[in-house]
């Protein structure tokens, strides 16, 4: 307990699923949340949770593509808290189809939620980072960012917001300003239930992963946790793997 005590965290798509577990885990620890997504009464549920064990958080209603969103969302949060010390870039959506089956706008809206939110949200939480004395970005990437499986948006999207924590890392370590990347393998989560519900290819995942089970949201809100707490004050512009061994396998 207390792990992140004094800190204030945004955490992008916190309604549901990874980004829930990782916002209640984050309280937990001692930290002021704000939980962003589109959907204002999932993220209340998830702050009335919060608050509910004894932590403290706020909801507001974001679209990560939007700028004019996004700072409200820095505004809102520093008018509540005083600061922010961690932006976890936690929101995405994945589309699964090869290059081919790829239209256009396909790939617009990929890109836009998980690059260009990414892209944002640093943009503007880097000037009270500062403010703060430094603090941590955790950009939510994934195994496809590392290893070219799975749809062919969602791979570049991942790889991409990879390379930008490096990118931020370099450009702002003399700050104290980290930023590291986090690759979840297989999860259950929202995003994957339709995908998983099928049962080969449930099967056909849980055969490449060396562990043996899928991943669940709380294995990667602990690596997120650590990324987020001073513990990991030594630590930037790396990919922390939270897969089951599948990276190590190359998919086995």
């Amino acid at each position: 307990m207390g792990r992140l005590d004094g800190k204030v965290a945004i955490i992008t798509g916190g309604g549901s699923g990874q980004g829930a577990v990782e916002a209640e885990l984050f309280a937990k620890e001692g930290a002021k949340v704000v939980v962003t997504g589109r959907r204002i009464e999932q993220l209340q549920s998830v702050v009335e949770a919060i608050k509910n064990a004894g932590g403290d958080a706020i909801a507001i209603k974001h679209d990560v593509t939007s700028e004019a969103d996004w700072q409200n969302v820095i505004q809102k949060t520093v008018e509540t808290y005083g600061l922010l010390n961690v932006l976890v870039n936690n929101a995405g959506i994945v589309i699964m189809k090869n290059i081919e089956e790829t239209n256009l706008d396909d790939w617009n809206k990929v890109m836009s939620t998980n690059v260009t939110g990414a892209f944002l949200g640093i943009k503007y939480a880097i000037p009270e980072m500062r403010k703060a004395g430094g603090g941590s970005i955790i950009n939510i990437s994934s195994i496809s960012g590392i290893l070219g499986i799975g749809a062919a948006a969602y791979n570049a999207s991942k790889g991409a917001v990879r390379i930008l924590a490096k990118n931020i890392a370099a450009d702002y370590a003399k700050e104290n300003i980290r930023a590291n990347s986090v690759h979840p393998g297989v999860i259950s989560t929202p995003m994957t239930k339709e995908l998983l519900d099928d049962p080969d290819t449930r099967e056909n995942f849980e055969a490449m992963t060396p562990l043996p089970r899928l991943g669940k949201s709380e294995d990667i809100a602990y690596g997120v946790l650590y990324l987020a707490s001073d513990e990991s004050s030594f630590m930037t512009g790396a990919e922390l793997v939270i897969d089951g061994g599948m990276v190590a396998c190359k998919g086995c």
